[in-house]
């Protein structure tokens, strides 16, 4: 990776969509040898997926909450798992260290879908014992990436 490399990369970082041509002029590079480059940026794994970011609220999604999560028993571990990463509502999933065991960042309408998912969906997964919510008020920074 060199730094013509990064420039593609932070080109893609903003627009996805970007075509060969368009980062080409910016690169000072030609349209084969960008294409070229994130072709092997894609095989490498250094591009994982070209993806969008929507805009939550546009489309009545108003609550962001943080969610730490504990459980109780460790054979109760790889249900929680495969049980939250296929939840729709779950933006991340994270396994921490400290006082609680998981970090949640989740989606919802409202305060109403929240508690839904909160008292019917999270706390019902088997080993569950302990939650801990934290609503955002306002995002200042979300990156999608580095």
């Amino acid at each position: 990776m060199d730094t013509i490399d990064q420039h593609i990369l932070e080109i893609l970082k903003g627009n996805s969509r970007a075509t060969a041509s368009e980062i080409s002029k910016h690169v000072n590079l030609s349209i084969p040898a960008v294409a070229e480059r994130i072709r092997k940026m894609d095989e490498s794994k250094i591009i994982e997926k070209y993806t969008v970011k929507i805009n939550r609220e546009a489309l009545g999604y108003t609550v962001l909450a943080f969610i730490f999560v504990n459980i109780d028993q460790t054979q109760n571990i790889e249900n929680f798992r495969k049980t939250i990463i296929v939840n729709p509502s779950v933006l991340e999933c994270h396994h921490v260290v400290g006082q609680h065991d998981y970090l949640l960042k989740v989606l919802a309408k409202d305060t109403m879908s929240l508690e839904h998912f909160i008292s019917n969906e999270l706390k019902k997964i088997k080993g569950v014992v302990n939650t801990n919510t934290i609503i955002s008020l306002s995002s200042l920074k979300e990156n999608l990436n580095v």
